[in-house]
């Protein structure tokens, strides 16, 4: 009996690359131009599968418009098949969240033109793939996957990928020349030689079905045409049309990746291959056997890329989306879902793997940052709308001399902390002077939510710094304010606010609280409750844990060396030489003191080669001095250290990394990666040189890296830093990466934006740990550090421009999360008020969310379409008990 076979016909669409967005455009339309007329003269008598990204049909619409019907028609009968995602994203270096997202728009995108989405989880070219992408899929429906890079199976077809939670993705793993194995077997590509001849193609098909067959252990084969923006090849299919039926050993039909999907789903259990986690193993054969590479070095190329998108999806997901519920719930504001979705669209057209790996030419780059200043815009301008409104309807009058302040808390649990506040006041309010008329400070009282007056600390100030306001019907009004930087204690209720009443004081008196005994204990060094931190001379950090008397030294080290690599992986010189800022000029400068915040600042200046020297292959002898200014801070009752790191980068190709010396005495680490904590061996394997492309140190990550033992360890959380490593030596030291700085673009002599010139910003904080951490704790502070807080400030005058019809409590909280659990998002969907709930527990947990007010009785689990997914969880005094599976991500409608 003949074996059953699917032509499926593609096309790999990087939407830019080394070329740019319109570029490559114009490439597409004439493709799909070419798609079209095949199927209208009948010459193509199969579907097209649009690469798995439906966006690819968005960008030929919108240069041809009059084609709409005609493509939705093609659509609804099959002759497209579009999605499931948006665009192929990379998997490690977007959120979870984002990842949901894309294939959310996806799928809405087809339907919108009135089809159904393919459920091929399309995987293609990822720089590997992370461990929840099963359970993701899982969460659509979508049944079996499409994968390539981070594994070598190079001898067999079919796996099954078992994820994080334990969902079972059957995949098929594409050839030796990963989805463009049948192009490079047997099309011509090479444009320089002759065409082949219907009986090469012959021979040729006939050589791959032999080889498939022979790779494919169970089911019908695949196989798939859709190289890099190839079209198709009309004389390639014109003889392959003649195998359509069949042919004595194999019955082929043009189909699509669906289609196939159905047919090999029932031989799920004949599968021999399991694949575990996350898939990120090198290339291991030469290139004549296997073409596959994991191409590691990505998460930190343009590393400026990286923090505007972290920023971007914290914007959306812990402020944009939960303020606008908490805002529709209490005041039944607009839900501002079309503002939304046109930000989360400019967002995910920067997620392709080329994009957001920083692997294109210059001009794609600088394309980039204007779609992230579209979602920050866009966020920013109805995050505020909405914490105004909030603020303003909060009850009581305002009075003349006297500023309402909101302030909002992200997380979903109370924040109860020391923290900074820029308050603005008018420049009226009077001021007063200390020992000297050279410098005025305002006088300013400020009351909380009770009317209570809390002492704070001075920390800076700002006079007249610019502002516009807008009253409706009138033109803006320009005006002044001061900002006064204070750190004070504050408690802020969970996912909710506070309010503050700034009052003026009297004129000439000072307005001081208490500030000693303080935190500084010495010219170079600060104390708290839980930790003691000296600043060394050379500008590195001691720290004591007065918890668990354990010391740690050398904190703080950078650590720089060459790169002449590019976009894709850090390439380490021969001929290099590794530096680190012990030695280097130092200087120390306390910039805070008080008892509720002392700061440091370290400025470093090492002296570097000021580039590569390519002509020689070493490192130039010119010098340059790279400054790093660090800001080191420590609050009151905060076991933490907080680190604002600026580099002003005029050195050229190299690496920059900060090391955190741990002492932990321990084989493995964790970090996080999209809704997951993975554990990971610090020694590289040990038949690495054995690998084409060996395995590196560096891995990624998305907001935290910890290494410990029973008794110690460091854990570093950052927002957009990508990348990190635990040295394998004896000290087991923690290496994040702040930047890469590189010469080469694909296709170019070389272009100067990799290199990161000019200055660089970078925040992380650095908590010891005592033995192994709360993973969900670590994933909340990386939430904290990402989103920070909000303030609203209102005069008599815009209360009542903002103000709602209802009145609110002066402090109040939407929504609580109690447990080992973190919250991923919470927003308004078609389904109603919608909370995604993670567990990166190893085992089962249970968390107890505490709903807003007027729930409904019970909290129903759904799916990533919104749809029933299980038994709705009962609701009890206002809380519901949700029980999660090891690694498990549980979508509820709550509302």
């Amino acid at each position: 009996m003949p074996r059953n076979a699917h032509y499926v016909l593609s096309t790999h669409w990087d939407r830019e690359w080394y070329q740019t967005f319109q570029d490559f455009r114009f490439r597409l339309v004439r493709l799909v131009d070419e798609i079209l007329a095949g199927w209208a003269d009948g010459r193509l008598k199969g579907p097209f599968q649009t690469d798995g990204q439906a966006i690819i049909l968005e960008d030929y619409l919108e240069i041809r418009p009059e084609r709409r019907e005609l493509v939705t028609a093609l659509l609804k009968d099959g002759h497209f098949v579009s999605g499931p995602w948006y665009v192929l994203p990379d998997e490690f270096l977007v959120s979870g969240e984002s990842l949901v997202r894309n294939i959310e728009f996806g799928r809405k995108l087809v339907r919108s033109l009135g089809a159904e989405p393919s459920n091929a989880g399309f995987l293609c070219d990822m720089f590997g793939h992370n461990s929840q992408m099963p359970q993701i899929f899982a969460g659509f429906g979508i049944q079996m996957g499409f994968i390539w890079r981070g594994n070598n199976l190079a001898d067999r077809r079919l796996a099954i990928w078992r994820g994080a939670d334990g969902t079972e993705l059957p995949c098929y793993r594409f050839g030796e020349n990963g989805y463009c194995t049948y192009a490079t077997s047997v099309r011509q590509l090479n444009g320089s030689l002759p065409e082949l001849s219907p009986a090469e193609i012959r021979a040729r098909q006939a050589a791959y079905f032999q080889l498939e067959n022979s790779k494919t252990e169970t089911g019908p084969l695949l196989i798939f045409d859709g190289c890099d923006h190839l079209a198709w090849n009309p004389a390639d299919y014109a003889v392959l049309a003649e195998r359509f039926g069949a042919d004595g050993e194999f019955s082929l039909r043009h189909t699509s990746l669906d289609a196939y999907m159905q047919e090999m789903l029932p031989h799920k259990a004949e599968i021999s291959t399991v694949l575990e986690g996350e898939l990120r193993e090198p290339a291991l054969y030469p290139g004549h056997v296997e073409a596959q590479w994991l191409i590691p070095g990505v998460g930190s190329s343009r590393v400026n890329l990286k923090l505007a998108n972290a920023a971007c999806q914290s914007l959306l997901c812990q402020w944009a989306e939960p303020i606008n519920a908490f805002a529709h719930h209490a005041l039944e504001m607009e839900y501002p879902q079309g503002f939304l979705d046109v930000a989360w669209r400019w967002l995910l057209q920067n997620h392709p793997h080329d994009s957001i790996c920083g692997c294109s030419i210059d001009r794609v780059h600088e394309d980039m940052l204007y779609r992230f200043h579209q979602t920050e815009q866009i966020g920013e301008r109805i995050t505020l709308e909405a914490s105004r409104a909030i603020t303003a309807s909060v009850s009581g009058e305002v009075g003349e001399n006297e500023v309402r302040v909101g302030v909002f808390n992200p997380l979903p649990r109370a924040l109860d902390e020391v923290v900074d506040l820029d308050l603005e006041v008018p420049t009226g309010w009077p001021v007063f002077n200390e020992m000297s008329n050279s410098e005025f400070k305002i006088s300013l009282r400020i009351y909380d939510a009770q009317g209570k007056e809390l002492p704070y600390q001075r920390v800076a100030q700002q006079l007249g710094q610019q502002r516009y306001r807008y009253y409706g019907k009138v033109f803006a009004e320009n005006y002044q304010v001061n900002v006064v930087r204070v750190s004070l204690p504050l408690r802020i209720p969970a996912l909710g606010y506070t309010t503050l009443s700034l009052r003026a004081g009297e004129p000439g008196l000072p307005t001081r609280h208490p500030m000693l005994p303080g935190l500084v204990t010495g010219e170079r060094s600060m104390e708290n409750e839980f930790l003691k931190v000296s600043v060394e001379p050379d500008g590195t950090l001691s720290l004591l844990d007065k918890r668990s008397g354990q010391a740690y030294r050398r904190l703080l080290t950078f650590e720089d060396r060459a790169d002449i690599g590019d976009g894709w992986n850090h390439g380490p010189a021969e001929n290099d030489q590794h530096f680190f800022s012990p030695g280097s000029r130092t200087s120390i400068a306390r910039v805070s003191s008080g008892r509720y915040k002392a700061s440091f600042r370290i400025r470093t200046v090492m002296e570097l080669p000021a580039e590569f020297d390519f002509a020689n292959l070493k490192r130039s002898d010119e010098i340059a001095g790279l400054v790093i200014d660090s800001l080191v801070t420590l609050r009151a009752g905060c076991p933490r250290l907080e680190v604002e790191t600026t580099v002003h980068n005029n050195v050229k190709d190299h690496r920059l990394r900060v090391l955190f010396p741990s002492g932990a005495q321990a084989q493995t680490y964790i970090a996080d990666s999209p809704f997951d904590v993975v554990e990971r061996p610090i020694a590289l394997r040990a038949d690495n040189h054995l690998y084409r492309e060996p395995e590196i140190e560096p891995k990624p990550m998305e907001t935290f890296t910890a290494v410990f033992d029973s008794s110690r360890g460091l854990a570093v959380i950052s927002s957009g830093l990508l990348e990190s490593a635990v040295v394998d030596h004896p000290e087991r030291t923690l290496a994040l990466t702040l930047f890469r700085a590189t010469r080469k673009t694909v296709g170019t002599n070389g272009e100067p934006g990799g290199q990161m010139l000019g200055e660089l910003r970078f925040r992380y904080w650095l908590a010891p740990l005592q033995g192994a951490p709360d993973r969900s704790e670590l994933l909340s502070l990386g939430q904290q550090l990402a989103a920070g807080l909000r303030l609203a400030f209102l005069e008599k005058r815009s209360r009542a421009f903002y103000r709602q019809g209802k009145d609110l409590p002066a402090e109040s909280s939407f929504l609580a999360l109690h447990g080992p659990a973190v919250l991923t998002s919470l927003r308004r969907t078609p389904a109603g008020l919608e909370a995604r709930l993670l567990n990166p527990q190893d085992a089962q947990v249970t968390a107890v969310l505490r709903l807003p007010e007027n729930h409904p009785a019970a909290a129903q689990p759904v799916n990533f379409e919104h749809r029933p997914s299980g038994p709705a969880l009962p609701v009890k005094n206002g809380q519901v008990e949700v029980p999660l599976k090891a690694k498990q991500v549980l979508t509820l409608v709550i509302g």
